[in-house]
């Protein structure tokens, strides 16, 4: 059982998935962007508070705050902090940090301790932040980060949350004590106003893509429909009915994109127009020869000899005119063709030799009135046989022993190329369907041919641009006359108003 294949997305549904997709990547960006910086700038000001606090160990000022630091380990409450703290020289780190505790008092979010050989001893009695003494890992990791007697800067993770914290070794001379200073700061309290705003972004972000989403489900729709209403079009035309067209309002792309394809329908609909009438032509054209020669084989006497090659001669004839209707048929689609090699043609070497080819031609006096000199634009071979038709044609129907001329032509109005004959002529109602196939003129010019002569000729003068006529020969006959339009070189300089008014001033 042949699997069916998948339904392709639709390229609305693409489209819309491309423009959201770049704008999330956008809103992503833009929000990783700002949250970086401002998390970078809290972080920044935050070390820039705990650096501050080497400069604040420097001096220790005097307070009066009996309840200001508790030594943590005691168990008792009692205060080890003095009434009275002035600056002074410690010999004791124990006593500095003590002070130092008591006068450093950390501000919301932040908290300190002070260690004294690896175990916490004081902390602040009064914790406008939180507490930090508990926390052996902290103090264990400041304890290790210090003992190379370095202040150091760093982050830990702990049950509080994410810390940031400085911690400052303490020594003196004559104390065996090795202090440290920690100072913390909450980095989620911190953070948390950019977290909020972050927090914010997000939804608007959300609520922007939704309306970027509805926005353009609806602008896409719009854009697609003229190509959906193309692809119903299409679906609709079918070789019985090319009528049907598309919308060509506006002046987008998709527009103009409708204007070519109604030109390419037009164009279609012709060619499968002239096929048709070729058809119906060639058929109607290929009765009169099949019923001739079936006839004849009907009633044709096998025993009568005389009988046998009189009907074989009419069967031949009938074919001779056959394979003359089929080359002219195929000489025809080649003119139609548009498969010209365009360059300069010489004019007047073309009117000399079309004056040699018909002078083979018997029965009529030939000759050449006029010749033209100069270049003119289309395909030499295709423009040589469109003359020697006309000539051929002339001769035709024209009596015999008649002059025929031919000359040529060129001007700014283009170039010219008749053939003149004096026979019995075209009457005016007859000129405008001569050119088409299979039809002739009444009366005595309509005898012989296939009727596809002047068609070849209309096509190959419709493929340079030009057009053929008919005119009346005077004294009798008729005229038809190859027009070529003008070239680039044929076409008059546009004149300049300095020009005028200098031919003006001299005259």
């Amino acid at each position: 059982m042949a699997r069916s294949s998948p339904r392709p997305i639709p390229a609305r549904v693409r489209i819309l998935a491309a423009i959201l997709a770049v704008a999330c990547v956008g809103l992503a960006i833009v929000g990783s962007v700002t949250f970086l910086v401002q998390r970078e700038r809290v972080i920044i000001e935050i070390d820039h508070r705990l650096e501050a606090q080497v400069e604040g160990l420097q001096t220790v000022a005097s307070m009066s705050d009996e309840s200001a630091v508790e030594e943590t380990d005691g168990g008792d409450g009692t205060p080890l902090a003095t009434d009275t703290l002035d600056i002074r020289e410690y010999e004791r780190v124990e006593d500095y940090l003590r002070d130092a505790v008591a006068s450093l008092v950390p501000a919301r979010n932040e908290a300190s301790v002070a260690i004294i050989d690896g175990v916490a001893r004081f902390r602040p009695r009064t914790l406008s932040g939180f507490d930090i003494s508990h926390d052996n890992a902290l103090i264990q990791r400041a304890v290790e980060d210090t003992a190379g007697g370095d202040t150091k800067i760093g982050t830990a993770v702990t049950d509080d949350g994410s810390l940031r914290y400085i911690a400052i070794p303490v020594e003196m001379e004559g104390d065996d004590q090795k202090g440290v200073y920690v100072r913390a700061v909450n980095l989620g309290a911190e953070l948390e106003p950019v977290t909020v705003a972050m927090a914010t972004y997000m939804i608007a972000a959300v609520a922007v893509l939704i309306a970027i989403g509805v926005v353009g489900w609806f602008v896409t729709g719009r854009l697609l429909s003229p190509i959906r209403h193309m692809r119903e079009t299409a679906d609709a035309i079918s070789i019985t009915d090319l009528s049907p067209r598309l919308s060509t309002q506006g002046n987008d792309d998709i527009s103009d994109l409708s204007r070519t394809v109604n030109s390419m329908l037009d164009r279609i609909e012709g060619s499968v127009d002239v096929q048709r009438q070729l058809l119906d032509d060639v058929r109607h054209e290929l009765k009169t020869p099949i019923t001739i020669v079936r006839g004849h084989l009907e009633l044709m006497n096998p025993s009568d000899a005389g009988d046998a090659a009189s009907t074989r001669e009419i069967g031949i004839a009938e074919l001779d005119r056959l394979a003359r209707l089929v080359e002219d048929i195929d000489l025809l689609a080649a003119a139609e063709a548009d498969s010209y090699l365009i360059g300069d043609v010489d004019l007047g070497a073309l009117t000399e030799r079309v004056g040699e080819l018909v002078a083979v031609i018997p029965d009529h006096a030939w000759s050449v009135e006029t010749q033209a000199e100069g270049l003119v634009r289309g395909d030499q071979d295709r423009l040589l046989q469109a003359w020697l038709q006309l000539a051929d044609n002339a001769a035709k129907y024209t009596p015999e022993g008649s002059p025929i001329e031919i000359g040529s032509s060129l001007d700014a109005d283009g170039a010219r190329m008749w053939v003149r004959d004096h026979g019995p002529g075209i009457p005016p109602a007859a000129r405008h369907r001569i050119f088409r196939r299979f039809d002739r003129a009444a009366g005595k010019r309509s005898v012989g041919g296939s009727g596809l002569g002047l068609a070849i000729v209309d096509a190959i003068t419709k493929g340079h641009g030009g057009s053929c006529t008919v005119s009346d020969t005077p004294g009798g006959g008729a005229t038809f006359t190859i027009h070529l339009p003008p070239t680039a070189a044929q076409l008059p300089a546009p004149v300049r108003a300095g020009d005028v008014l200098q031919r003006e001033t001299s005259a």
